[in-house]
Protein backbone atom coordinates (compact mmCIF):
# COMPACT_ATOMS: atom_id res chain seq x y z
CA UNK A 1 0.00 0.00 0.00
CA UNK A 2 1.40 3.37 -0.95
CA UNK A 3 2.38 5.67 1.72
CA UNK A 4 0.45 8.94 2.21
CA UNK A 5 3.00 11.98 2.84
CA UNK A 6 1.40 14.80 5.76
CA UNK A 7 1.15 17.26 2.93
CA UNK A 8 -0.74 14.40 0.99
CA UNK A 9 -3.84 13.83 3.34
CA UNK A 10 -7.09 14.31 3.26
CA UNK A 11 -8.91 13.56 6.19
CA UNK A 12 -12.49 12.74 6.79
CA UNK A 13 -13.73 12.52 10.76
CA UNK A 14 -16.39 9.90 11.05
CA UNK A 15 -18.72 9.96 14.52
CA UNK A 16 -19.25 6.51 14.49
CA UNK A 17 -22.33 6.30 16.52
CA UNK A 18 -24.26 8.82 13.58
CA UNK A 19 -22.49 7.72 10.28
CA UNK A 20 -24.32 3.95 9.37
CA UNK A 21 -26.27 1.48 11.25
CA UNK A 22 -25.63 -1.55 9.82
CA UNK A 23 -27.60 -4.08 12.60
CA UNK A 24 -30.59 -1.80 13.09
CA UNK A 25 -30.33 -0.87 16.39
CA UNK A 26 -30.26 2.87 15.61
CA UNK A 27 -26.49 3.02 16.62
CA UNK A 28 -23.92 3.32 13.98
CA UNK A 29 -20.82 1.14 13.96
CA UNK A 30 -18.02 -0.37 12.38
CA UNK A 31 -19.51 -2.70 9.89
CA UNK A 32 -21.95 0.44 8.43
CA UNK A 33 -18.68 2.32 8.00
CA UNK A 34 -17.37 -0.44 6.39
CA UNK A 35 -20.33 -0.76 4.05
CA UNK A 36 -19.85 3.28 2.68
CA UNK A 37 -15.93 2.88 2.07
CA UNK A 38 -16.72 3.07 -1.85
CA UNK A 39 -18.90 6.15 -0.93
CA UNK A 40 -15.42 7.14 1.16
CA UNK A 41 -13.22 6.55 -1.68
CA UNK A 42 -15.33 8.42 -4.42
CA UNK A 43 -15.43 11.39 -2.45
CA UNK A 44 -11.08 12.09 -2.66
CA UNK A 45 -10.45 11.78 0.78
CA UNK A 46 -7.43 9.22 1.95
CA UNK A 47 -7.47 8.87 5.64
CA UNK A 48 -10.42 8.30 7.85
CA UNK A 49 -10.16 9.96 11.41
CA UNK A 50 -12.57 7.69 13.61
CA UNK A 51 -14.25 9.23 16.68
CA UNK A 52 -13.44 7.04 20.18
CA UNK A 53 -14.50 3.28 19.20
CA UNK A 54 -12.92 2.35 22.71
CA UNK A 55 -14.91 0.30 25.76
CA UNK A 56 -17.32 3.51 27.44
CA UNK A 57 -20.27 4.21 29.84
CA UNK A 58 -20.60 7.28 27.32
CA UNK A 59 -21.11 10.03 29.44
CA UNK A 60 -19.03 12.17 27.30
CA UNK A 61 -20.20 9.81 23.84
CA UNK A 62 -16.62 7.44 24.27
CA UNK A 63 -14.26 10.23 25.52
CA UNK A 64 -14.63 8.18 28.71
CA UNK A 65 -12.50 5.37 28.03
CA UNK A 66 -13.15 2.54 30.38
CA UNK A 67 -11.42 0.08 28.54
CA UNK A 68 -8.41 1.21 25.67
CA UNK A 69 -8.47 -2.77 23.95
CA UNK A 70 -11.85 -3.32 23.36
CA UNK A 71 -14.07 -1.94 20.88
CA UNK A 72 -17.03 -0.77 22.50
CA UNK A 73 -20.22 -3.87 22.18
CA UNK A 74 -22.75 -0.78 20.67
CA UNK A 75 -19.73 -0.21 17.54
CA UNK A 76 -19.05 -3.84 16.87
CA UNK A 77 -15.72 -6.51 18.02
CA UNK A 78 -12.29 -6.40 17.27
CA UNK A 79 -12.77 -8.53 14.34
CA UNK A 80 -15.08 -5.93 12.71
CA UNK A 81 -12.37 -3.34 13.52
CA UNK A 82 -9.68 -5.80 11.97
CA UNK A 83 -12.43 -6.13 8.73
CA UNK A 84 -12.45 -2.29 8.41
CA UNK A 85 -9.13 -1.56 8.60
CA UNK A 86 -8.81 -4.45 5.79
CA UNK A 87 -11.03 -2.86 3.74
CA UNK A 88 -10.22 0.61 3.66
CA UNK A 89 -6.29 -0.45 3.07
CA UNK A 90 -7.68 -2.37 0.06
CA UNK A 91 -9.07 1.05 -1.67
CA UNK A 92 -5.89 2.84 -0.77
CA UNK A 93 -7.39 4.66 2.34
CA UNK A 94 -6.12 5.01 5.61
CA UNK A 95 -7.25 5.01 9.21
CA UNK A 96 -6.83 6.57 12.16
CA UNK A 97 -8.63 6.54 16.08
CA UNK A 98 -8.73 9.08 18.36
CA UNK A 99 -6.38 8.32 21.13
CA UNK A 100 -7.75 9.81 24.66
CA UNK A 101 -4.54 10.40 26.79
CA UNK A 102 -5.77 13.55 29.01
CA UNK A 103 -8.03 11.18 31.05
CA UNK A 104 -10.09 7.78 31.55
CA UNK A 105 -13.23 7.15 32.69
CA UNK A 106 -13.93 6.40 36.38
CA UNK A 107 -14.71 2.81 35.54
CA UNK A 108 -11.69 2.18 33.82
CA UNK A 109 -9.97 -0.66 36.01
CA UNK A 110 -7.05 1.96 37.07
CA UNK A 111 -9.00 4.31 38.53
CA UNK A 112 -11.30 1.64 40.32
CA UNK A 113 -8.49 0.20 42.06
CA UNK A 114 -7.14 3.55 43.24
CA UNK A 115 -10.64 4.05 44.27
CA UNK A 116 -10.71 0.87 46.60
CA UNK A 117 -7.45 1.23 47.83
CA UNK A 118 -4.88 4.46 49.07
CA UNK A 119 -2.11 1.59 48.86
CA UNK A 120 -2.93 0.79 45.23
CA UNK A 121 -0.09 0.77 42.58
CA UNK A 122 -2.78 2.51 40.50
CA UNK A 123 -3.27 5.42 42.79
CA UNK A 124 -0.17 7.25 41.21
CA UNK A 125 -1.87 7.00 37.74
CA UNK A 126 -4.15 9.60 38.36
CA UNK A 127 -4.12 13.28 40.47
CA UNK A 128 -4.87 14.18 44.37
CA UNK A 129 -5.04 16.80 45.91
CA UNK A 130 -5.40 17.51 50.33
CA UNK A 131 -8.28 20.43 50.22
CA UNK A 132 -8.27 23.46 51.89
CA UNK A 133 -10.45 25.49 54.48
CA UNK A 134 -13.01 22.74 53.96
CA UNK A 135 -13.23 22.67 50.25
CA UNK A 136 -11.90 22.22 47.28
CA UNK A 137 -7.85 22.71 46.89
CA UNK A 138 -8.36 25.64 44.79
CA UNK A 139 -10.89 27.59 42.76
CA UNK A 140 -10.14 26.00 39.18
CA UNK A 141 -13.14 25.01 36.93
CA UNK A 142 -14.03 22.49 35.04
CA UNK A 143 -14.29 22.64 31.15
CA UNK A 144 -17.69 21.23 31.85
CA UNK A 145 -19.20 23.49 34.33
CA UNK A 146 -18.31 23.07 38.29
CA UNK A 147 -15.19 22.43 40.10
CA UNK A 148 -12.20 20.45 38.43
CA UNK A 149 -11.83 18.67 41.78
CA UNK A 150 -14.39 15.72 43.24
CA UNK A 151 -14.01 14.08 46.72
CA UNK A 152 -12.13 10.88 47.33
CA UNK A 153 -14.12 8.58 48.91
CA UNK A 154 -11.12 6.94 50.80
CA UNK A 155 -9.67 9.98 52.95
CA UNK A 156 -11.43 13.20 54.24
CA UNK A 157 -10.42 16.07 53.10
CA UNK A 158 -9.34 15.01 49.92
CA UNK A 159 -9.91 15.13 46.01
CA UNK A 160 -9.73 14.05 42.56
CA UNK A 161 -8.84 16.05 39.58
CA UNK A 162 -11.10 15.99 36.59
CA UNK A 163 -10.53 18.48 33.58
CA UNK A 164 -14.06 17.51 31.94
CA UNK A 165 -16.91 15.40 33.27
CA UNK A 166 -16.47 14.54 37.19
CA UNK A 167 -16.99 10.91 35.63
CA UNK A 168 -13.73 11.49 33.97
CA UNK A 169 -10.36 11.36 36.11
CA UNK A 170 -7.31 13.30 34.52
CA UNK A 171 -4.09 10.42 34.10
CA UNK A 172 -0.99 11.73 35.85
CA UNK A 173 1.42 11.99 32.89
CA UNK A 174 4.41 12.45 35.60
CA UNK A 175 4.06 8.62 36.55
CA UNK A 176 6.20 6.89 34.50
CA UNK A 177 3.91 3.94 33.90
CA UNK A 178 1.41 5.92 32.76
CA UNK A 179 3.55 6.97 29.98
CA UNK A 180 4.68 3.46 29.48
CA UNK A 181 0.90 2.29 29.29
CA UNK A 182 -0.17 4.85 26.92
CA UNK A 183 2.51 3.32 24.46
CA UNK A 184 1.33 -0.08 24.98
CA UNK A 185 -2.14 0.77 24.03
CA UNK A 186 -0.65 2.69 20.94
CA UNK A 187 1.28 -0.06 19.93
CA UNK A 188 -1.45 -2.35 20.45
CA UNK A 189 -3.88 -0.45 17.58
CA UNK A 190 -0.98 -0.07 15.32
CA UNK A 191 -0.49 -3.71 15.30
CA UNK A 192 -4.15 -4.09 14.17
CA UNK A 193 -3.24 -2.23 11.00
CA UNK A 194 -4.20 1.66 12.14
CA UNK A 195 -2.03 4.10 10.54
CA UNK A 196 -1.86 7.06 13.23
CA UNK A 197 -3.67 8.53 15.77
CA UNK A 198 -5.60 11.97 16.60
CA UNK A 199 -4.31 13.13 19.80
CA UNK A 200 -7.38 13.68 21.99
CA UNK A 201 -6.83 17.13 24.01
CA UNK A 202 -3.15 16.08 24.67
CA UNK A 203 -1.99 20.11 25.59
CA UNK A 204 -3.85 19.40 29.22
CA UNK A 205 -1.63 16.46 30.12
CA UNK A 206 0.41 18.72 32.41
CA UNK A 207 -1.08 20.97 35.26
CA UNK A 208 0.56 23.70 37.34
CA UNK A 209 0.75 23.47 41.25
CA UNK A 210 -2.83 22.91 42.85
CA UNK A 211 -2.47 25.20 45.59
CA UNK A 212 -2.77 28.19 43.20
CA UNK A 213 -5.91 29.92 42.81
CA UNK A 214 -7.20 32.07 39.54
CA UNK A 215 -7.64 35.28 41.24
CA UNK A 216 -11.06 36.62 41.32
CA UNK A 217 -13.88 38.42 42.95
CA UNK A 218 -16.18 35.55 43.63
CA UNK A 219 -16.21 32.30 44.82
CA UNK A 220 -17.32 30.70 41.83
CA UNK A 221 -14.83 28.13 39.90
CA UNK A 222 -12.83 29.95 37.59
CA UNK A 223 -11.40 28.70 33.93
CA UNK A 224 -7.80 28.45 34.42
CA UNK A 225 -6.15 27.72 31.37
CA UNK A 226 -3.51 29.31 31.98
CA UNK A 227 -2.60 26.66 34.56
CA UNK A 228 -3.93 23.41 32.89
CA UNK A 229 -3.50 23.86 29.16
CA UNK A 230 -0.28 24.22 27.12
CA UNK A 231 2.16 24.16 29.70
CA UNK A 232 6.14 23.76 28.51
CA UNK A 233 6.35 20.36 30.38
CA UNK A 234 3.71 19.12 27.66
CA UNK A 235 6.36 19.47 25.11
CA UNK A 236 8.89 16.95 26.13
CA UNK A 237 6.26 14.35 27.22
CA UNK A 238 4.52 14.74 23.45
CA UNK A 239 8.12 14.20 21.68
CA UNK A 240 8.70 11.11 23.66
CA UNK A 241 5.45 9.49 23.25
CA UNK A 242 5.59 10.28 19.47
CA UNK A 243 8.93 9.53 19.50
CA UNK A 244 8.39 5.99 20.56
CA UNK A 245 5.55 5.62 17.82
CA UNK A 246 7.98 6.53 15.07
CA UNK A 247 10.23 3.33 16.05
CA UNK A 248 7.18 0.96 15.87
CA UNK A 249 6.33 2.75 12.59
CA UNK A 250 8.11 5.34 10.99
CA UNK A 251 5.34 6.55 8.90
CA UNK A 252 2.79 6.83 11.34
CA UNK A 253 0.37 10.06 11.13
CA UNK A 254 0.07 12.19 13.85
CA UNK A 255 -2.73 14.91 14.48
CA UNK A 256 -2.54 16.76 17.38
CA UNK A 257 -5.77 18.69 19.48
CA UNK A 258 -4.48 21.99 20.34
CA UNK A 259 -8.07 23.44 20.49
CA UNK A 260 -6.25 26.42 22.21
CA UNK A 261 -2.86 26.57 21.11
CA UNK A 262 -1.37 30.05 19.03
CA UNK A 263 0.75 30.20 16.25
CA UNK A 264 3.99 29.74 18.00
CA UNK A 265 2.70 26.57 19.83
CA UNK A 266 1.46 25.52 16.68
CA UNK A 267 5.34 25.56 15.23
CA UNK A 268 6.28 23.82 18.83
CA UNK A 269 4.04 21.28 18.54
CA UNK A 270 4.64 20.08 14.60
CA UNK A 271 8.47 20.51 15.18
CA UNK A 272 10.82 18.43 14.81
CA UNK A 273 10.28 15.90 12.40
CA UNK A 274 9.52 12.28 13.62
CA UNK A 275 8.76 13.56 17.90
CA UNK A 276 6.24 16.23 17.05
CA UNK A 277 2.68 15.93 15.85
CA UNK A 278 2.09 16.17 11.57
CA UNK A 279 -0.03 18.86 12.08
CA UNK A 280 -2.34 20.23 14.55
CA UNK A 281 -6.15 21.27 14.86
CA UNK A 282 -6.72 25.11 16.50
CA UNK A 283 -9.89 26.50 17.17
CA UNK A 284 -8.27 30.07 17.33
CA UNK A 285 -9.05 30.22 13.52
CA UNK A 286 -12.68 31.33 14.36
CA UNK A 287 -12.52 34.54 15.29
CA UNK A 288 -16.25 35.58 16.62
CA UNK A 289 -18.16 38.39 16.78
CA UNK A 290 -19.66 39.32 20.02
CA UNK A 291 -20.99 41.93 20.04
CA UNK A 292 -24.51 40.52 20.41
CA UNK A 293 -23.66 38.29 23.31
CA UNK A 294 -25.86 38.51 26.27
CA UNK A 295 -24.01 38.35 29.39
CA UNK A 296 -26.90 37.70 31.66
CA UNK A 297 -27.06 34.11 29.66
CA UNK A 298 -24.36 31.18 29.55
CA UNK A 299 -22.00 31.66 26.67
CA UNK A 300 -22.92 27.51 25.85
CA UNK A 301 -26.34 28.68 24.74
CA UNK A 302 -25.75 31.35 22.48
CA UNK A 303 -24.58 30.99 18.93
CA UNK A 304 -21.90 33.75 17.64
CA UNK A 305 -21.60 34.63 13.85
CA UNK A 306 -18.18 34.66 12.43
CA UNK A 307 -15.91 37.38 12.65
CA UNK A 308 -14.70 37.75 8.72
CA UNK A 309 -12.16 39.98 9.06
CA UNK A 310 -10.80 38.26 12.16
CA UNK A 311 -10.97 34.86 10.72
CA UNK A 312 -9.26 36.35 7.15
CA UNK A 313 -6.20 37.71 9.50
CA UNK A 314 -5.98 34.25 11.42
CA UNK A 315 -5.66 32.44 8.28
CA UNK A 316 -2.94 34.44 6.96
CA UNK A 317 -1.15 34.66 10.68
CA UNK A 318 -1.47 30.29 10.22
CA UNK A 319 -0.60 29.93 6.58
CA UNK A 320 2.66 31.84 6.55
CA UNK A 321 4.25 31.45 9.96
CA UNK A 322 3.59 27.56 9.34
CA UNK A 323 5.58 27.82 5.67
CA UNK A 324 9.07 25.52 5.60
CA UNK A 325 7.72 24.28 9.31
CA UNK A 326 4.62 22.18 8.64
CA UNK A 327 1.40 21.78 7.50
CA UNK A 328 -1.96 23.49 8.84
CA UNK A 329 -5.11 21.70 9.25
CA UNK A 330 -8.05 22.77 7.18
CA UNK A 331 -11.94 22.56 8.36
CA UNK A 332 -14.77 24.45 8.84
CA UNK A 333 -16.40 22.17 11.18
CA UNK A 334 -15.88 19.03 13.85
CA UNK A 335 -17.67 17.40 16.61
CA UNK A 336 -16.84 20.04 19.05
CA UNK A 337 -18.10 22.95 17.45
CA UNK A 338 -21.36 24.10 14.87
CA UNK A 339 -21.65 23.17 11.44
CA UNK A 340 -19.86 25.61 9.31
CA UNK A 341 -23.54 26.44 6.98
CA UNK A 342 -24.79 27.05 10.56
CA UNK A 343 -22.31 29.10 12.16
CA UNK A 344 -22.34 30.93 8.93
CA UNK A 345 -26.19 31.13 8.20
CA UNK A 346 -26.50 32.41 5.04
CA UNK A 347 -30.13 33.76 4.18
CA UNK A 348 -30.17 32.26 0.89
CA UNK A 349 -28.38 30.13 -1.99
CA UNK A 350 -27.01 27.87 1.04
CA UNK A 351 -25.82 24.96 -1.78
CA UNK A 352 -23.70 27.95 -3.52
CA UNK A 353 -22.49 29.12 -0.12
CA UNK A 354 -21.27 25.81 0.72
CA UNK A 355 -19.51 25.13 -2.05
CA UNK A 356 -17.57 28.76 -2.00
CA UNK A 357 -16.65 27.47 1.43
CA UNK A 358 -15.26 24.32 0.20
CA UNK A 359 -13.24 26.70 -2.39
CA UNK A 360 -11.93 28.82 0.21
CA UNK A 361 -10.66 26.55 2.24
CA UNK A 362 -9.51 23.48 0.91
CA UNK A 363 -7.47 24.94 -2.36
CA UNK A 364 -5.55 26.56 0.80
CA UNK A 365 -1.86 24.88 1.89
CA UNK A 366 -2.58 22.46 4.26
CA UNK A 367 -3.99 19.27 5.12
CA UNK A 368 -8.09 19.13 4.75
CA UNK A 369 -10.28 18.00 7.56
CA UNK A 370 -13.42 16.90 6.58
CA UNK A 371 -16.14 16.37 9.31
CA UNK A 372 -18.75 13.87 7.88
CA UNK A 373 -21.80 15.24 6.05
CA UNK A 374 -20.36 18.48 5.19
CA UNK A 375 -19.91 17.38 1.79
CA UNK A 376 -23.70 17.36 1.90
CA UNK A 377 -24.17 20.63 3.07
CA UNK A 378 -25.14 19.38 6.65
CA UNK A 379 -26.49 22.03 8.93
CA UNK A 380 -26.85 21.61 13.04
CA UNK A 381 -29.95 20.03 14.00
CA UNK A 382 -32.87 21.57 15.33
CA UNK A 383 -33.18 19.50 18.92
CA UNK A 384 -36.28 19.19 20.18
CA UNK A 385 -35.96 18.85 24.05
CA UNK A 386 -33.34 19.89 26.34
CA UNK A 387 -32.20 16.10 27.28
CA UNK A 388 -31.21 15.73 23.60
CA UNK A 389 -27.99 17.91 24.58
CA UNK A 390 -26.84 15.77 27.50
CA UNK A 391 -25.77 18.63 29.15
CA UNK A 392 -26.06 20.44 32.41
CA UNK A 393 -25.04 23.41 31.29
CA UNK A 394 -27.63 23.59 28.60
CA UNK A 395 -30.61 22.99 31.34
CA UNK A 396 -28.64 26.31 33.31
CA UNK A 397 -29.09 28.17 30.25
CA UNK A 398 -32.72 27.37 29.66
CA UNK A 399 -33.30 28.24 33.21
CA UNK A 400 -31.65 31.76 32.28
CA UNK A 401 -33.53 32.54 29.03
CA UNK A 402 -36.83 31.61 31.00
CA UNK A 403 -35.85 34.52 33.15
CA UNK A 404 -35.49 36.76 30.82
CA UNK A 405 -38.82 35.74 28.91
CA UNK A 406 -37.61 33.12 26.28
CA UNK A 407 -40.03 30.76 24.74
CA UNK A 408 -38.95 26.58 24.72
CA UNK A 409 -38.79 26.94 21.27
CA UNK A 410 -36.39 29.88 21.51
CA UNK A 411 -33.97 28.52 23.87
CA UNK A 412 -34.03 25.03 21.67
CA UNK A 413 -33.28 27.21 18.59
CA UNK A 414 -30.24 29.27 19.99
CA UNK A 415 -28.75 26.50 22.00
CA UNK A 416 -28.83 23.84 19.06
CA UNK A 417 -27.23 26.67 16.41
CA UNK A 418 -24.58 26.93 19.20
CA UNK A 419 -24.42 23.39 20.74
CA UNK A 420 -21.97 20.81 19.95
CA UNK A 421 -24.58 17.90 20.38
CA UNK A 422 -26.35 19.21 17.54
CA UNK A 423 -23.79 18.15 15.02
CA UNK A 424 -23.42 14.57 15.71
CA UNK A 425 -26.74 13.41 13.88
CA UNK A 426 -26.85 10.49 11.30
CA UNK A 427 -25.61 11.43 7.99
CA UNK A 428 -28.76 10.93 5.40
CA UNK A 429 -27.82 8.34 2.76
CA UNK A 430 -32.13 8.39 1.00
CA UNK A 431 -35.30 9.36 1.93
CA UNK A 432 -36.57 6.85 3.55
CA UNK A 433 -38.25 7.42 7.01
CA UNK A 434 -34.99 7.57 9.05
CA UNK A 435 -32.64 8.79 5.82
CA UNK A 436 -30.87 5.40 4.98
CA UNK A 437 -28.93 5.66 8.52
CA UNK A 438 -31.28 2.60 9.93
CA UNK A 439 -34.88 1.13 10.38
CA UNK A 440 -35.38 2.22 13.59
CA UNK A 441 -35.35 5.81 15.00
CA UNK A 442 -31.35 6.73 15.38
CA UNK A 443 -29.94 7.24 18.77
CA UNK A 444 -30.11 10.97 18.54
CA UNK A 445 -32.85 12.60 15.89
CA UNK A 446 -34.67 15.41 14.52
CA UNK A 447 -36.37 16.28 11.19
CA UNK A 448 -34.86 19.76 11.05
CA UNK A 449 -33.11 21.37 8.67
CA UNK A 450 -33.54 19.00 5.70
CA UNK A 451 -30.53 17.82 3.72
CA UNK A 452 -30.22 16.24 0.70
CA UNK A 453 -29.65 12.90 0.78
CA UNK A 454 -26.62 11.02 -0.98
CA UNK A 455 -28.54 9.31 -3.37
CA UNK A 456 -30.13 12.45 -4.49
CA UNK A 457 -26.94 14.24 -4.66
CA UNK A 458 -25.22 11.77 -6.49
CA UNK A 459 -27.23 11.91 -9.63
CA UNK A 460 -27.04 15.83 -9.38
CA UNK A 461 -23.91 16.90 -11.35
CA UNK A 462 -24.97 20.35 -9.61
CA UNK A 463 -24.81 19.06 -6.24
CA UNK A 464 -22.84 20.07 -3.07
CA UNK A 465 -21.65 16.53 -2.96
CA UNK A 466 -20.43 16.68 -6.51
CA UNK A 467 -18.94 19.67 -5.86
CA UNK A 468 -16.55 18.06 -3.38
CA UNK A 469 -15.58 15.80 -5.27
CA UNK A 470 -14.17 18.46 -7.90
CA UNK A 471 -12.44 20.38 -5.10
CA UNK A 472 -10.59 17.14 -3.83
CA UNK A 473 -9.60 15.83 -7.40
CA UNK A 474 -8.22 19.44 -7.34
CA UNK A 475 -6.70 19.42 -3.72
CA UNK A 476 -4.56 16.01 -5.54
CA UNK A 477 -2.66 18.45 -8.02
CA UNK A 478 1.13 19.50 -6.82
CA UNK A 479 0.02 22.92 -7.27
CA UNK A 480 -2.53 22.51 -4.15
CA UNK A 481 -0.19 20.99 -2.35
CA UNK A 482 3.33 22.29 -2.55
CA UNK A 483 2.50 25.63 -3.63
CA UNK A 484 2.87 29.18 -2.49
CA UNK A 485 0.02 30.95 -0.10
CA UNK A 486 -0.27 34.41 -1.06
CA UNK A 487 -3.69 36.24 0.25
CA UNK A 488 -4.72 39.12 -1.75
CA UNK A 489 -5.51 42.28 0.58
CA UNK A 490 -9.34 42.65 -0.51
CA UNK A 491 -12.11 44.26 0.95
CA UNK A 492 -13.70 42.17 4.04
CA UNK A 493 -16.12 40.50 1.06
CA UNK A 494 -14.11 39.13 -0.46
CA UNK A 495 -11.50 36.36 0.18
CA UNK A 496 -8.91 36.10 -2.69
CA UNK A 497 -5.42 34.15 -2.99
CA UNK A 498 -2.85 32.92 -5.20
CA UNK A 499 -0.73 29.28 -4.96
CA UNK A 500 2.26 29.53 -7.49
CA UNK A 501 4.39 26.56 -8.17
CA UNK A 502 7.38 26.93 -10.85
CA UNK A 503 5.45 28.72 -13.73
CA UNK A 504 2.32 27.92 -12.74
CA UNK A 505 -0.11 29.81 -11.01
CA UNK A 506 -3.64 29.56 -9.42
CA UNK A 507 -5.61 32.07 -8.15
CA UNK A 508 -8.98 31.64 -5.99
CA UNK A 509 -11.27 33.92 -5.68
CA UNK A 510 -14.44 33.92 -3.54
CA UNK A 511 -17.04 35.64 -2.70
CA UNK A 512 -18.35 35.86 1.07
CA UNK A 513 -21.24 37.79 1.41
CA UNK A 514 -24.46 37.45 -0.81
CA UNK A 515 -24.11 40.94 -2.80
CA UNK A 516 -22.01 39.94 -6.29
CA UNK A 517 -18.56 41.56 -6.11
CA UNK A 518 -16.09 41.59 -8.58
CA UNK A 519 -12.42 41.41 -8.90
CA UNK A 520 -10.10 42.19 -11.65
CA UNK A 521 -8.22 38.81 -12.47
CA UNK A 522 -6.55 39.80 -15.65
CA UNK A 523 -6.18 37.29 -18.42
CA UNK A 524 -7.00 34.15 -18.02
CA UNK A 525 -5.90 30.70 -19.05
CA UNK A 526 -8.43 28.19 -18.15
CA UNK A 527 -11.29 28.35 -15.64
CA UNK A 528 -10.35 25.15 -13.56
CA UNK A 529 -13.75 25.32 -11.14
CA UNK A 530 -16.48 28.01 -10.98
CA UNK A 531 -20.11 28.34 -9.63
CA UNK A 532 -22.17 31.38 -9.14
CA UNK A 533 -19.60 33.15 -10.38
CA UNK A 534 -18.16 33.67 -13.81
CA UNK A 535 -15.10 35.87 -15.70
CA UNK A 536 -15.57 38.60 -18.45
CA UNK A 537 -12.89 41.31 -19.62
CA UNK A 538 -10.53 40.22 -17.19
CA UNK A 539 -12.78 40.82 -14.27
CA UNK A 540 -14.16 37.83 -11.80
CA UNK A 541 -18.13 38.78 -11.53
CA UNK A 542 -19.19 36.73 -8.69
CA UNK A 543 -22.80 36.46 -7.61
CA UNK A 544 -23.44 35.55 -4.28
CA UNK A 545 -21.49 33.05 -2.45
CA UNK A 546 -20.04 32.45 -5.84
CA UNK A 547 -16.16 31.36 -6.53
CA UNK A 548 -13.97 31.10 -9.21
CA UNK A 549 -10.24 28.82 -9.08
CA UNK A 550 -8.65 30.29 -12.61
CA UNK A 551 -5.48 29.24 -13.91
CA UNK A 552 -3.74 32.74 -15.34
Amino acid sequence: MKTIKPSERIVYQIYPKSFNDSNNDGIGDLRGITQKLDYLKALGINTLWLNPIYVSPQVDNGYDVADYYQIDQKLGTLADFDELVKQAHDRGLDVILDFVMNHTSEKHPWFQAALQDKESEYRNFYLWHQGKNGGPPNNWASFFGGSVWQKDPLADNNYYFHLFAKEMPDLNWQEPRVQTEMVKIAKFWLDHGVDGFRLDAFIHIVKADFEQDMLASDDKPQLAEMFYANLPQVVPHLQAFIAQLHEIKPDIFILGEAASADIDLAVTYTTPPKKSCDTVVTFRYFAEDETGLDPDLLRIGQPLPLDLTGFKANMLEWQKRLEGVSFPTLYWSNHDMPRILTRFDPKMQKDACAKMLATLMYLQRGIPCIYYGEELGMESALLTKLSDFEDQQINEFAKQAQAKGWSKEQILASASKAHKMAVRLPLPFDKSKYQGFSSVQPWKWATSPKTRSVCDQEIDPGSVLAYYRRILQLKQQEIFIHGRFILENTSAELYVYRRILDQKEVWVICNLGEIPQEFKCGPVKKVLLGQNARVKAGTAQLKAYGSLVLER
